[in-house]
């Protein structure tokens, strides 16, 4: 392939990789097809479909960066990509629109879109905007009909957020900041997945706007909505919780998100949201970022956490790990049940007794957690274990119904992501003296051995992590921790390696790519997969499982890409375990 060119995901055909190309083209396209689901057969990309630029032009001059065509061969869609801003890039569409045969159009690039009908009057033509376009098979007046059961699922929420979250700082009124903004998405995507879960296949769907419906009329049947959700888990929403977006832009958000099923989503739909809304701005400065779902299920595969298992997150943020790691364990449970014939009813116990026990977490940002609870208890129509604390804080300090569910050697699976950076240290003598690892320590040459030292004044909360992980877990149990690569590598670390050699067996090392958490972070990270060991039962020497994924699904720019080889770690984990006998269960 020439330097600089891409593959045409529709025709196949070498193309320039301009960034309009790249971010805009190639991702609507994919959408028409994986959430729309139209034939790439009836989609036409390269060469371009051409369109009259006036009247008198019978040469059909301008060529569209998307045409989507009828069984017949007649456009019926167009798609316009250009780099353009909203006002502009609507009087473009509507030019293109004004002189061909589609009724329909699409403005997109890259971080905005819309959705456009044409329709003739007395003789002239106008335009109007509608919630989105039809799914193929469908008519136009089949938008916002959708029965429970034809929600498909997607992988691509993220470019559907940039849309929603740049349309809504735009022409919101009343709400502006990104985090207000946030907020009022999170509640609509609570009542998207409540609506999804109690719904019965055959049903419409109530989460959904029409093309001719009154704003109003959508905006009041959410509203009901939403009052239902917080009726339902009034012990994770405040009674003062709300949505106050304007009518219009409710309806824009549910046009957006009503074709998709939120709840089978391939991505982490909160974490999707507030990355898009907030990212940098809420969780950087704080040396956290939102771990991808791919990261995320490959440490849960590697886990494998069952029913039996107690789980938690010691930094959990908006719970992505902790709605994986439960939709891992109720697909075991549906496997079990199967093959041991349970009832529905019995499923469904078994069900909520992991929701409801078996999974805690733990972050100090107050917003953050009570988003978790509230994600948390909608997916498993329960209470949670998830609370506001510091994790790092003296465990006598938490709140007591806290340290009733959570404490020292109490968890067989644990799985984090924890904030790092010399820029955020942890202070104070009394929080500090609680680790070893809070103090200076120095190698002996005449022994062999680290010596622990004076206490530090200040330490990376990374390191103090490593350590509060394994004392919260009991023998045996085994984490899953995505680190910093100095900690496997710089030789100011080699202590905290030889501290943790003496705390249980290394499993496994997954470098992963340093493009996993950009553009947000171009921190270089590793994941680490250990078990927690009796002293006596601690290996001396053994093999340690190694990998290193290449690719990760998307580019620095966070531009989704065709290969990801995180993907493939967790079968190859289990394969090798297997070969070396390696207890990957708690006992």
């Amino acid at each position: 392939m020439k330097e600089g060119y891409i593959v045409d995901y529709i025709s196949g055909l070498e193309v320039k990789g301009t960034p309009e190309e790249v971010e805009a083209v190639q991702v609507f396209a994919r959408i028409l097809v994986e959430d729309y689901g139209y034939p790439k057969k009836q989609i036409v990309t390269h060469p371009q479909y051409r369109v009259r630029v006036r009247p008198s032009d019978e040469k059909k001059e301008y060529p569209i960066d998307i045409g989507v065509l009828s069984e017949a061969g007649d456009l019926e869609i167009v798609v316009e990509c250009k780099k353009k801003n909203r006002k502009d890039g609507r009087g473009q569409l509507e030019s293109y629109l004004r002189f061909c045969e589609a009724r329909l159009g699409v403005w997109f690039n890259g971080e905005e879109r819309f959705f456009l009908r044409k329709y003739e009057k007395d003789g002239k033509v106008f335009f109007d905007e509608i919630p989105n376009i039809p799914r193929f098979g469908q008519r136009l007046e089949d938008i916002g009909q959708f029965k429970r059961k034809d929600l498909k699922s997607t992988h691509n929420l993220k470019a559907v957020f940039k849309a929603i979250r740049n349309h809504l700082a735009a022409n919101t009124v009343g709400a502006t900041r990104d985090e207000v903004l946030a907020q009022q998405l999170i509640n609509l995507i609570f009542c998207k997945i409540y609506d999804e879960r109690f719904t019965e296949p055959e049903e419409i769907v109530t989460f959904r706007a029409g093309v001719d419906e009154e704003a109003g009329k959508v905006q009041e049947r959410i509203l009901e909505l939403f009052q239902k959700v917080k009726r339902k888990y009034k012990e994770v929403l405040d009674s003062n919780d709300s949505i106050t977006l304007d009518a219009k832009s409710i309806v824009y958000v549910v046009g957006e998100l009503q074709n998709y099923c939120l709840v089978e989503a391939e991505r982490d739909t909160v974490a999707d949201a507030f990355e898009t809304f907030i990212g940098h701005a809420l969780k950087g400065g704080q040396g956290q970022f939102f771990t991808p779902r791919n990261v995320v299920k490959m440490i849960v595969d590697i886990l494998d956490p069952s029913d039996e298992d107690s789980i938690i997150d010691p930094s959990c943020g908006s719970g992505g790990f902790l709605v994986e790691a439960l939709r891992h364990v109720w697909r075991r449970l549906d496997l079990e049940g199967k093959k041991y014939h349970w009832s529905a009813a019995n499923l469904k116990e078994e069900k909520m007794e992991v929701a409801l026990n078996k999974i805690c977490g733990l972050d100090k940002d107050y917003f953050l957690s009570k988003v978790a609870k509230a994600y948390m208890a909608i997916l498993g129509d329960g209470k949670s274990g998830i609370f506001c604390e510091d994790s790092l804080d003296l465990m006598t300090n938490w709140q007591s119904k806290t340290r009733i569910k959570i404490g020292e050697g109490r968890f067989h699976v644990l799985m984090a992501n924890p904030p790092f950076g010399s820029k955020i240290p942890v202070r104070g003598e009394e929080k500090l003296k609680q680790y070893e690892l809070a103090h200076k320590w120095k190698y002996n040459g005449k022994s062999g051995q680290w010596e622990k030292g004076k206490l530090k004044e200040k330490e990376s909360p990374q390191v103090l992590f490593i350590e509060r992980d394994i004392q919260l877990l009991e023998d045996y149990g085994r984490m899953g921790i995505v680190l910093p690569d100095g900690i496997f590598g710089n030789d100011t670390f080699a202590y905290i390696r030889n501290w943790l050699r003496k705390q249980g067996r290394i499993l496994a090392i997954i470098d992963i790519p340093i493009e996993t958490f950009q553009p947000n972070t171009s921190t270089k990270t590793s994941v680490l997969i250990f078990q927690k060991l009796p002293e006596k039962e601690i290996p001396k020497e053994y093999e340690i499982f190694m990998a290193i994924a290449e690719t990760c699904g998307h580019d620095r720019r966070g531009n989704e890409t065709l290969s990801d080889d995180i993907k493939r770690v967790a079968e190859e984990y289990h394969r090798w375990a297997k070969a070396q006998g390696i207890l990957e269960r708690a006992n």
